[in-house]
């Protein structure tokens, strides 16, 4: 049993069972890593994968086992590749963080600003897309961390920790009715035609679930992943916007004004999370505590070793 024949079974599985794609991955040959599959399962006295023919279709039931223990592996392997590396070179590398649009945009860039003054030599790579997607990223081995609201908390495979709380807020023109209520209800957003996140972003859940525990049925005329353009439409007079609140200042959205509504939606925790026994170098660490004032290496720590169970704003 070899490292080689370990990486080429995780590829398999990477690439959908296609071995030429694996081998092209890898920087080796088709026949070279099925013939290696092949004496690893010689070796463990398993079939790891199914097969028609000459082809594999899946995961047999102990091959589904050998992954996971392939998993954690490899997962060591490159926690001390990536020791070696810190050691030698404290204060460089590179440094991938998978976020949403609305944390990119409005939440990371003083962030990244003190960061990359803090540690110049370390290259860092924002990746965006939906949470699942960023998510995968980190479970994938794509990214180091990922940042996003509540829906990463209950990923299997990812260690998370809440960084801060926000509210949204229902944007409009500056001279909108909205704008003469004392106290905002649901019943008076509904009238109006709604622009707002797609279902898989910034809280959209709790917005749904806030107008069917009222039995209302808004109009969602737009659905958006971008709080940017949510505004945009807003300012033509197409509708009303609700929107994450760090993704309005009233110096640069001047045709619009901010209603807060948490009252109406509820609290939203944004989280970061990393892959569940990851090793960290010490700059992510310092990003982490620059993020929030929250958390510390310390306490970061001891959630990924499991000696709390559990903390939360």
């Amino acid at each position: 049993m070899n490292l080689h024949q370990l990486r080429f079974v995780r590829e398999a599985v990477r690439q959908n069972y296609n071995l030429t794609d694996a081998a092209k991955a890898l920087f080796t040959s088709q026949p070279g890593v099925s013939k290696a599959i092949i004496e690893l399962e010689e070796e463990l006295g398993v079939d790891i994968f199914k097969r028609h023919g000459k082809r594999i279709r899946g995961l047999t039931e102990p091959g589904r086992a050998v992954l996971q223990s392939v998993e954690l592996i490899m997962q060591e392997i490159d926690g001390l590749k990536r020791i070696g590396k810190e050691f030698a070179a404290q204060d460089s590398g590179s440094f991938t963080i998978a976020t949403t649009h609305t944390q990119a945009r409005y939440a990371l860039p003083k962030v990244v600003q003190a960061f990359m003054q803090k540690f110049p030599k370390v290259r860092l790579s924002l990746l965006q897309g939906n949470p699942k997607q960023i998510a995968d990223m980190v479970l994938k081995d794509q990214a180091d961390l990922v940042i996003a609201t509540e829906s990463i908390a209950e990923i299997a495979g990812l260690v998370s920790l809440p960084c801060y709380q926000w509210e949204h807020v229902v944007v409009v023109p500056v001279d909108h009715p909205l704008l003469q209520s004392k106290a905002l209800t649901l019943e008076e957003i509904a009238v109006y035609p709604l622009i707002t996140y797609d279902s898989a972003f910034a809280g959209r859940n709790k917005i749904d679930h806030a107008f069917q525990l009222r039995n209302l049925k808004p109009d969602v005329l737009l659905e958006a992943i971008d709080a940017d353009v949510i505004k945009t439409y807003v300012e033509l007079g197409m509708g009303v916007g609700i929107i994450a609140g760090m993704a309005f200042d009233p110096e640069r959205d001047k045709g619009l004004r901010a209603i807060s509504v948490g009252h109406l939606f509820g609290m939203n925790v944004s989280r970061v999370a990393v892959k569940q026994g990851a090793y960290l170098r010490s700059y992510i660490y310092s990003f982490i505590e620059l993020l929030t004032p929250t958390l510390n290496r310390k306490l970061i720590e001891q959630v990924m070793h499991g000696e709390k169970d559990s903390y939360e704003l």
